[in-house]
């Protein structure tokens, strides 16, 4: 899988960020979600899946425009 950096909003090279990938997906790079309470909200978690947390300002500023 080759991924494409589109962007990020934080400084100094940390997360979050934002890639493409050849396939049209996307990968979000950000803090993970640990909050048991939050996780427990969760629905159709498959065992391979993990959850991070970005600010709104990453996706308004560089997700595509439907």
């Amino acid at each position: 899988m080759k991924l494409t950096f589109i962007g990020t909003t934080s400084q100094d090279g940390e997360c979050p960020t934002l890639y493409e990938t050849d396939d049209g997906r996307y990968v979000v790079q950000g803090d993970r979600l640990t909050d048991s309470e939050a996780l427990e909200q969760l629905r159709d978690v498959k065992d391979s899946e993990t959850f991070v947390i970005v600010p709104r300002d990453l996706l308004t500023r560089f997700a595509p425009k439907a």
